[in-house]
């Protein structure tokens, strides 16, 4: 469904009840998603564990993602330049920030009238998260930053043979290449640990072509994630937010490094490392990953019921 937030359309999926068996509204998960994924990246057994355990899941399409707002006005960016802008220290204008991206998932709580939430993101959606807990710490219910970093200059980066398929390109036009140059692009950031078949991937990589394929949508993101400077030094700010690290081991594209920043920069966060796991939700990781996300979802839990966001 459509939903008018931050003064642009995002897709939103709202999955279950909004209120128990008592009639009290149930806590609400925020879900947000990486660079260029749509909402269906989420593991359906991700999502129903969540719901089985009470809460009430809600996901979205980033802008310029999936059936969210697209801004083709904005133009296609040079991200080489943003790149080399990046290394040098020069300051990147963006088509619109993380900030803004942030101001979006506020935007999806004010739309549904919903006052508190965790808030979960993974990798570009972790710095989202941040942002959105730096913005707005009263409507944080919990944080938890997955396969994500703080941005802080000097982090590794991605494995060189990373970097090499990321920076191709696909094999032709059409469908059929796109899915294949996706394809080779997850198996290259993929769990080591968890491994799925070429079947798999291209079941995943096709629904979400067959779903939205927008490629320069990607490109805009990426920028935004590179112009965003000083959010590393803010998150110490986030004193009162009980906030979970969770990161693979095996991470070939942002390293382990980078959670191990992020949970030292954020008072009172715990860093959880997974063995094997990369840069993906394949069914293992899911499980490891739901052992350690509910059990901190519970804790986080208010005492008292958590009301409705009536809009001013």
């Amino acid at each position: 469904m459509k939903k008018r937030a931050n003064n642009i359309d995002i897709e939103v999926e709202d999955s279950g009840a909004a209120f128990d068996a008592q009639g009290r509204p149930r806590p609400v998960v925020l879900l947000i998603m990486g660079l260029g994924m749509q909402l269906i990246a989420w593991p359906p057994a991700l999502v129903q564990a969540l719901l089985d355990a009470g809460y009430r899941v809600l996901r979205f399409d980033n802008r310029d993602a999936g059936l969210s707002q697209h801004f083709d006005a904005l133009g296609k960016p040079g991200v080489s330049w943003a790149g080399l802008k990046y290394r040098l220290g020069w300051r990147i204008r963006p088509p619109y920030s993380l900030l803004d991206m942030a101001r979006d998932a506020l935007g999806v709580l004010d739309a549904l009238d919903i006052d508190r939430a965790h808030v979960v993101g993974a990798s570009m959606g972790g710095m989202v998260a941040q942002r959105l807990a730096l913005l707005a710490p009263a409507r944080v219910l919990s944080l938890t930053s997955l396969m994500s970093s703080s941005g802080a200059r000097g982090l590794p980066g991605p494995a060189p043979e990373v970097s090499r398929v990321l920076m191709s390109r696909p094999a032709g036009p059409g469908l059929d290449a796109a899915i294949g140059h996706s394809v080779r692009v997850f198996k290259a950031i993929a769990s080591p640990g968890f491994p799925m078949s070429d079947a798999q991937w291209r079941d995943l990589v096709g629904a979400a072509a067959r779903r939205s394929l927008y490629p320069v949508g990607i490109l805009r993101q990426m920028v935004a994630v590179l112009a965003d400077r000083g959010r590393a030094d803010e998150l110490a700010g986030l004193k009162n937010i009980p906030t979970l690290v969770v990161h693979g081991k095996a991470d070939p594209l942002v390293p382990f490094a980078c959670a191990e920043d992020t949970a030292r920069r954020i008072p009172g966060a715990r860093l959880a490392g997974i063995e094997g796991m990369g840069h993906d939700l394949p069914p293992g990781v899911v499980e490891r990953l739901l052992d350690l996300l509910i059990p901190h979802l519970d804790a986080a839990n208010p005492t008292t019921p958590v009301l409705h966001h009536e809009p001013s």
